[in-house]
Protein backbone atom coordinates (compact mmCIF):
# COMPACT_ATOMS: atom_id res chain seq x y z
CA UNK A 1 0.00 0.00 0.00
CA UNK A 2 1.08 3.52 -0.78
CA UNK A 3 -0.67 6.50 0.75
CA UNK A 4 -0.37 10.12 -0.22
CA UNK A 5 -1.72 12.74 2.12
CA UNK A 6 -4.31 15.28 1.00
CA UNK A 7 -4.38 14.45 -2.69
CA UNK A 8 -6.71 16.64 -4.71
CA UNK A 9 -9.95 15.12 -5.92
CA UNK A 10 -9.69 14.17 -9.58
CA UNK A 11 -12.31 15.28 -12.07
CA UNK A 12 -13.37 13.17 -15.02
CA UNK A 13 -15.34 13.90 -18.18
CA UNK A 14 -18.94 12.71 -18.13
CA UNK A 15 -19.22 10.62 -21.27
CA UNK A 16 -18.51 12.67 -24.38
CA UNK A 17 -19.64 15.92 -22.78
CA UNK A 18 -17.58 18.83 -21.54
CA UNK A 19 -18.94 18.31 -18.00
CA UNK A 20 -16.32 17.34 -15.41
CA UNK A 21 -17.45 15.49 -12.30
CA UNK A 22 -15.49 14.60 -9.18
CA UNK A 23 -14.25 11.01 -8.99
CA UNK A 24 -16.25 10.74 -5.77
CA UNK A 25 -19.98 11.47 -5.95
CA UNK A 26 -22.05 12.18 -2.87
CA UNK A 27 -24.92 9.69 -2.59
CA UNK A 28 -27.99 10.83 -0.70
CA UNK A 29 -30.51 8.01 -0.30
CA UNK A 30 -30.43 7.99 3.53
CA UNK A 31 -31.45 11.64 3.89
CA UNK A 32 -35.00 11.92 5.15
CA UNK A 33 -35.03 8.68 7.18
CA UNK A 34 -31.64 7.67 8.56
CA UNK A 35 -30.40 11.26 8.31
CA UNK A 36 -32.12 14.54 9.16
CA UNK A 37 -32.17 17.63 6.96
CA UNK A 38 -29.47 19.21 9.12
CA UNK A 39 -27.24 16.14 8.77
CA UNK A 40 -27.77 16.13 5.01
CA UNK A 41 -26.73 19.78 4.86
CA UNK A 42 -23.63 19.02 6.94
CA UNK A 43 -22.67 16.22 4.57
CA UNK A 44 -23.05 18.45 1.51
CA UNK A 45 -21.00 21.21 3.13
CA UNK A 46 -18.20 18.82 4.06
CA UNK A 47 -18.17 17.13 0.65
CA UNK A 48 -18.01 20.41 -1.26
CA UNK A 49 -15.27 21.71 1.05
CA UNK A 50 -13.26 18.62 0.07
CA UNK A 51 -13.63 18.96 -3.67
CA UNK A 52 -16.79 16.97 -4.41
CA UNK A 53 -18.90 18.68 -7.08
CA UNK A 54 -21.27 15.80 -7.94
CA UNK A 55 -24.46 14.83 -6.06
CA UNK A 56 -26.69 11.88 -6.96
CA UNK A 57 -30.29 11.46 -5.86
CA UNK A 58 -33.65 10.15 -7.12
CA UNK A 59 -37.33 10.95 -6.82
CA UNK A 60 -37.64 7.55 -5.10
CA UNK A 61 -35.35 8.47 -2.17
CA UNK A 62 -34.98 7.93 0.76
CA UNK A 63 -34.86 4.15 0.58
CA UNK A 64 -34.21 3.10 4.18
CA UNK A 65 -37.02 2.32 4.43
CA UNK A 66 -39.09 3.07 1.33
CA UNK A 67 -42.32 4.80 2.27
CA UNK A 68 -44.99 6.94 0.61
CA UNK A 69 -44.72 9.27 3.60
CA UNK A 70 -41.05 10.07 2.94
CA UNK A 71 -40.78 9.75 -0.86
CA UNK A 72 -39.16 12.87 -2.30
CA UNK A 73 -37.73 14.02 1.03
CA UNK A 74 -34.15 13.55 -0.14
CA UNK A 75 -34.62 15.89 -3.10
CA UNK A 76 -36.27 18.39 -0.76
CA UNK A 77 -33.23 18.32 1.55
CA UNK A 78 -30.90 19.00 -1.37
CA UNK A 79 -33.23 21.75 -2.55
CA UNK A 80 -33.26 23.44 0.84
CA UNK A 81 -29.44 23.34 0.88
CA UNK A 82 -29.31 25.01 -2.55
CA UNK A 83 -31.73 27.66 -1.30
CA UNK A 84 -29.75 28.25 1.91
CA UNK A 85 -26.25 28.28 0.40
CA UNK A 86 -26.74 29.58 -3.13
CA UNK A 87 -24.32 26.92 -4.36
CA UNK A 88 -26.45 25.41 -7.12
CA UNK A 89 -23.97 26.55 -9.80
CA UNK A 90 -21.13 24.73 -8.00
CA UNK A 91 -22.80 21.32 -8.26
CA UNK A 92 -23.35 18.77 -11.03
CA UNK A 93 -26.75 17.43 -10.00
CA UNK A 94 -28.03 13.98 -10.95
CA UNK A 95 -31.45 12.55 -10.22
CA UNK A 96 -33.68 9.77 -11.58
CA UNK A 97 -37.18 8.92 -12.70
CA UNK A 98 -38.35 5.73 -10.99
CA UNK A 99 -40.29 3.85 -13.66
CA UNK A 100 -41.93 0.59 -12.67
CA UNK A 101 -41.84 0.41 -8.91
CA UNK A 102 -43.72 1.54 -5.81
CA UNK A 103 -47.41 2.09 -6.46
CA UNK A 104 -47.35 5.41 -4.64
CA UNK A 105 -45.16 6.94 -7.36
CA UNK A 106 -47.54 7.55 -10.28
CA UNK A 107 -49.21 4.18 -9.62
CA UNK A 108 -45.96 2.32 -10.33
CA UNK A 109 -46.23 2.61 -14.11
CA UNK A 110 -43.29 2.42 -16.49
CA UNK A 111 -41.37 5.29 -18.04
CA UNK A 112 -43.19 7.14 -20.83
CA UNK A 113 -43.16 10.67 -22.30
CA UNK A 114 -45.96 11.74 -19.96
CA UNK A 115 -44.31 10.20 -16.89
CA UNK A 116 -40.98 11.82 -17.79
CA UNK A 117 -42.57 15.24 -17.85
CA UNK A 118 -44.49 14.70 -14.63
CA UNK A 119 -41.42 13.33 -12.85
CA UNK A 120 -39.05 16.05 -13.99
CA UNK A 121 -41.41 18.82 -12.87
CA UNK A 122 -41.72 17.22 -9.44
CA UNK A 123 -37.95 16.89 -9.07
CA UNK A 124 -37.28 20.45 -10.22
CA UNK A 125 -39.74 21.77 -7.65
CA UNK A 126 -38.35 19.72 -4.77
CA UNK A 127 -34.75 20.52 -5.70
CA UNK A 128 -35.36 24.29 -6.02
CA UNK A 129 -33.67 24.37 -9.40
CA UNK A 130 -34.55 25.01 -13.03
CA UNK A 131 -32.47 22.20 -14.50
CA UNK A 132 -31.10 18.71 -13.91
CA UNK A 133 -27.52 18.22 -15.10
CA UNK A 134 -27.84 14.43 -15.42
CA UNK A 135 -31.31 12.92 -15.64
CA UNK A 136 -31.30 9.13 -15.30
CA UNK A 137 -33.77 6.33 -15.96
CA UNK A 138 -33.71 4.35 -12.71
CA UNK A 139 -34.89 1.03 -14.20
CA UNK A 140 -35.53 -0.16 -17.77
CA UNK A 141 -39.19 -0.81 -18.53
CA UNK A 142 -38.44 -4.26 -19.96
CA UNK A 143 -36.81 -5.48 -16.72
CA UNK A 144 -33.27 -5.87 -15.46
CA UNK A 145 -30.81 -8.47 -14.19
CA UNK A 146 -29.54 -6.15 -11.46
CA UNK A 147 -30.23 -6.49 -7.73
CA UNK A 148 -29.70 -10.25 -7.81
CA UNK A 149 -32.14 -10.80 -10.68
CA UNK A 150 -29.20 -12.27 -12.62
CA UNK A 151 -29.89 -15.67 -11.03
CA UNK A 152 -33.18 -16.00 -12.88
CA UNK A 153 -32.84 -13.48 -15.71
CA UNK A 154 -34.73 -14.48 -18.87
CA UNK A 155 -34.74 -11.94 -21.74
CA UNK A 156 -36.61 -14.24 -24.14
CA UNK A 157 -39.92 -12.58 -23.30
CA UNK A 158 -38.67 -9.14 -24.32
CA UNK A 159 -40.00 -7.57 -27.51
CA UNK A 160 -37.29 -5.84 -29.53
CA UNK A 161 -39.66 -3.64 -31.53
CA UNK A 162 -41.48 -2.54 -28.39
CA UNK A 163 -38.17 -1.69 -26.72
CA UNK A 164 -36.97 0.30 -29.73
CA UNK A 165 -40.24 2.22 -29.95
CA UNK A 166 -39.99 3.01 -26.24
CA UNK A 167 -36.43 4.27 -26.65
CA UNK A 168 -37.51 6.54 -29.52
CA UNK A 169 -40.28 8.01 -27.37
CA UNK A 170 -37.99 8.55 -24.39
CA UNK A 171 -35.24 10.16 -26.43
CA UNK A 172 -37.63 12.46 -28.28
CA UNK A 173 -39.02 13.63 -24.95
CA UNK A 174 -35.54 14.09 -23.52
CA UNK A 175 -34.56 16.13 -26.59
CA UNK A 176 -37.50 18.43 -25.92
CA UNK A 177 -36.52 18.72 -22.24
CA UNK A 178 -32.95 19.58 -23.26
CA UNK A 179 -34.23 22.25 -25.66
CA UNK A 180 -36.39 23.66 -22.86
CA UNK A 181 -33.32 23.87 -20.61
CA UNK A 182 -34.70 21.49 -18.00
CA UNK A 183 -32.17 18.71 -18.65
CA UNK A 184 -28.54 18.94 -19.77
CA UNK A 185 -27.62 15.26 -20.25
CA UNK A 186 -29.15 11.87 -19.60
CA UNK A 187 -27.97 8.55 -18.26
CA UNK A 188 -29.22 5.04 -17.60
CA UNK A 189 -29.23 2.94 -14.45
CA UNK A 190 -29.44 -0.80 -13.82
CA UNK A 191 -29.02 -1.31 -17.56
CA UNK A 192 -27.37 -3.99 -19.68
CA UNK A 193 -24.86 -3.80 -22.50
CA UNK A 194 -27.54 -4.53 -25.12
CA UNK A 195 -29.99 -2.02 -23.66
CA UNK A 196 -27.38 0.74 -23.58
CA UNK A 197 -26.29 -0.04 -27.13
CA UNK A 198 -29.89 0.39 -28.32
CA UNK A 199 -30.04 3.87 -26.82
CA UNK A 200 -26.74 4.71 -28.55
CA UNK A 201 -27.92 3.35 -31.90
CA UNK A 202 -31.31 5.09 -31.87
CA UNK A 203 -29.76 8.40 -30.83
CA UNK A 204 -27.20 8.23 -33.62
CA UNK A 205 -29.70 7.31 -36.32
CA UNK A 206 -32.26 9.96 -35.37
CA UNK A 207 -30.13 12.84 -34.07
CA UNK A 208 -31.38 12.45 -30.50
CA UNK A 209 -29.57 12.92 -27.14
CA UNK A 210 -26.77 10.42 -26.55
CA UNK A 211 -26.56 8.51 -23.28
CA UNK A 212 -23.51 9.65 -21.31
CA UNK A 213 -23.45 7.35 -18.29
CA UNK A 214 -24.51 4.14 -16.63
CA UNK A 215 -25.24 3.96 -12.90
CA UNK A 216 -24.80 0.27 -12.07
CA UNK A 217 -23.62 -1.60 -9.02
CA UNK A 218 -19.87 -2.16 -8.77
CA UNK A 219 -17.79 -3.34 -5.83
CA UNK A 220 -15.28 -6.02 -4.86
CA UNK A 221 -18.07 -8.60 -4.65
CA UNK A 222 -20.11 -7.49 -7.67
CA UNK A 223 -17.96 -7.10 -10.77
CA UNK A 224 -20.35 -7.90 -13.61
CA UNK A 225 -19.30 -4.62 -15.22
CA UNK A 226 -15.77 -5.93 -15.83
CA UNK A 227 -16.86 -7.79 -18.97
CA UNK A 228 -19.01 -6.59 -21.89
CA UNK A 229 -20.04 -3.39 -20.13
CA UNK A 230 -16.38 -2.45 -19.66
CA UNK A 231 -15.88 -2.99 -23.38
CA UNK A 232 -18.88 -0.78 -24.13
CA UNK A 233 -17.57 1.94 -21.81
CA UNK A 234 -14.19 1.88 -23.53
CA UNK A 235 -15.39 2.05 -27.12
CA UNK A 236 -18.46 4.24 -26.65
CA UNK A 237 -17.23 6.58 -23.88
CA UNK A 238 -19.97 5.61 -21.46
CA UNK A 239 -19.15 6.68 -17.90
CA UNK A 240 -19.71 4.25 -15.05
CA UNK A 241 -21.15 5.84 -11.92
CA UNK A 242 -20.78 3.01 -9.42
CA UNK A 243 -23.39 2.59 -6.73
CA UNK A 244 -22.97 0.38 -3.64
CA UNK A 245 -19.15 0.42 -3.83
CA UNK A 246 -19.12 -0.97 -0.26
CA UNK A 247 -21.80 -3.58 -1.07
CA UNK A 248 -24.34 -1.77 1.11
CA UNK A 249 -21.79 -1.57 3.94
CA UNK A 250 -20.87 -5.26 3.92
CA UNK A 251 -17.24 -4.58 3.00
CA UNK A 252 -16.78 -2.46 6.12
CA UNK A 253 -17.05 -5.66 8.17
CA UNK A 254 -19.65 -4.15 10.48
CA UNK A 255 -22.17 -6.90 9.72
CA UNK A 256 -19.76 -9.80 10.24
CA UNK A 257 -21.21 -12.57 12.37
CA UNK A 258 -24.75 -11.46 11.68
CA UNK A 259 -24.31 -8.25 13.65
CA UNK A 260 -26.91 -5.53 13.01
CA UNK A 261 -25.72 -2.18 14.40
CA UNK A 262 -28.51 0.09 15.60
CA UNK A 263 -29.60 2.52 12.89
CA UNK A 264 -27.65 0.70 10.16
CA UNK A 265 -29.06 -0.30 6.81
CA UNK A 266 -29.55 -3.91 7.95
CA UNK A 267 -31.84 -2.61 10.67
CA UNK A 268 -34.22 -1.60 7.88
CA UNK A 269 -33.35 -4.22 5.25
CA UNK A 270 -32.07 -7.43 6.82
CA UNK A 271 -30.71 -9.01 3.61
CA UNK A 272 -29.32 -5.73 2.20
CA UNK A 273 -31.14 -6.02 -1.09
CA UNK A 274 -30.25 -9.70 -1.50
CA UNK A 275 -26.57 -9.20 -0.64
CA UNK A 276 -26.56 -10.68 2.87
CA UNK A 277 -27.28 -14.25 1.89
CA UNK A 278 -25.65 -17.61 2.47
CA UNK A 279 -22.09 -17.79 3.81
CA UNK A 280 -21.21 -14.19 2.92
CA UNK A 281 -19.20 -13.43 6.07
CA UNK A 282 -16.18 -15.48 5.05
CA UNK A 283 -15.92 -13.55 1.75
CA UNK A 284 -16.07 -10.22 3.57
CA UNK A 285 -13.50 -11.46 6.06
CA UNK A 286 -11.17 -12.42 3.22
CA UNK A 287 -11.23 -8.87 1.87
CA UNK A 288 -11.01 -7.40 5.37
CA UNK A 289 -7.90 -9.51 6.00
CA UNK A 290 -6.29 -8.12 2.83
CA UNK A 291 -6.95 -4.60 4.09
CA UNK A 292 -5.54 -5.44 7.53
CA UNK A 293 -2.45 -7.06 6.03
CA UNK A 294 -1.73 -3.88 4.09
CA UNK A 295 -2.64 -1.59 7.01
CA UNK A 296 -5.65 -0.10 5.30
CA UNK A 297 -9.15 0.75 6.38
CA UNK A 298 -11.37 -1.83 4.60
CA UNK A 299 -13.78 0.82 3.33
CA UNK A 300 -10.99 2.93 1.91
CA UNK A 301 -9.42 -0.11 0.26
CA UNK A 302 -12.73 -1.08 -1.36
CA UNK A 303 -13.37 2.44 -2.62
CA UNK A 304 -9.80 2.94 -3.79
CA UNK A 305 -10.06 -0.29 -5.77
CA UNK A 306 -13.14 1.06 -7.56
CA UNK A 307 -11.21 4.24 -8.37
CA UNK A 308 -8.50 2.19 -10.12
CA UNK A 309 -10.89 0.78 -12.73
CA UNK A 310 -10.32 2.26 -16.20
CA UNK A 311 -14.05 2.60 -16.91
CA UNK A 312 -14.81 4.39 -13.63
CA UNK A 313 -15.88 8.02 -13.85
CA UNK A 314 -17.27 8.48 -10.35
CA UNK A 315 -17.85 6.32 -7.28
CA UNK A 316 -21.05 7.09 -5.39
CA UNK A 317 -20.46 7.06 -1.66
CA UNK A 318 -23.09 7.14 1.06
CA UNK A 319 -22.81 7.74 4.79
CA UNK A 320 -25.07 8.06 7.80
CA UNK A 321 -22.38 9.64 10.01
CA UNK A 322 -19.74 12.29 9.44
CA UNK A 323 -17.09 9.80 10.49
CA UNK A 324 -18.15 7.47 7.68
CA UNK A 325 -18.22 10.35 5.20
CA UNK A 326 -14.71 11.47 6.13
CA UNK A 327 -13.42 7.91 5.79
CA UNK A 328 -15.06 7.45 2.42
CA UNK A 329 -13.87 10.72 0.91
CA UNK A 330 -10.42 9.91 2.30
CA UNK A 331 -10.25 6.98 -0.12
CA UNK A 332 -9.02 9.47 -2.72
CA UNK A 333 -5.71 9.58 -0.83
CA UNK A 334 -5.14 5.82 -1.00
CA UNK A 335 -3.01 4.30 -3.75
CA UNK A 336 -3.03 0.53 -4.19
CA UNK A 337 0.24 -1.12 -5.18
CA UNK A 338 0.62 -4.24 -7.32
CA UNK A 339 1.07 -6.57 -4.35
CA UNK A 340 -2.21 -5.45 -2.81
CA UNK A 341 -4.03 -5.67 -6.14
CA UNK A 342 -2.72 -9.22 -6.54
CA UNK A 343 -4.11 -10.08 -3.11
CA UNK A 344 -7.48 -8.66 -4.07
CA UNK A 345 -7.43 -10.64 -7.30
CA UNK A 346 -6.71 -13.85 -5.42
CA UNK A 347 -9.82 -13.37 -3.29
CA UNK A 348 -11.85 -12.47 -6.37
CA UNK A 349 -10.79 -15.65 -8.19
CA UNK A 350 -11.87 -17.68 -5.19
CA UNK A 351 -15.21 -15.88 -4.69
CA UNK A 352 -16.16 -14.30 -8.05
CA UNK A 353 -19.89 -13.81 -7.40
CA UNK A 354 -20.74 -14.41 -3.75
CA UNK A 355 -24.25 -12.91 -3.79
Amino acid sequence: MQKKQDMDVKYNKLGRTDVEVSEICLGTMTWGTQNTESEGHDQMNFAVDHGVNFFDTAELYPTTPLSPATQGKTEEIIGSWFKATGKREDIILATKITGKGPKWIRKGVGISPQELRTAIEGSLKRLHTDRIDLYQLHWPNRGSYHFRQNWKFDPTQQDRSETRDHIHEVLRTLKALVEEGKVRHFGLSNESCWGTSQFIEVAKSDGLPRVVSLQNEYNLMCRIYDLDLAELSHHEDISLLAYSPLAAGLLSGKYNGGHIPEGSRRAFNSDLGGRYVGPIDHVVLAYNEVAERHELDPCQMALAFCLTRPFMTSVIIGATTMKQLKTNIGAKDVMLNDELLDDIHAVYRKYPLPF
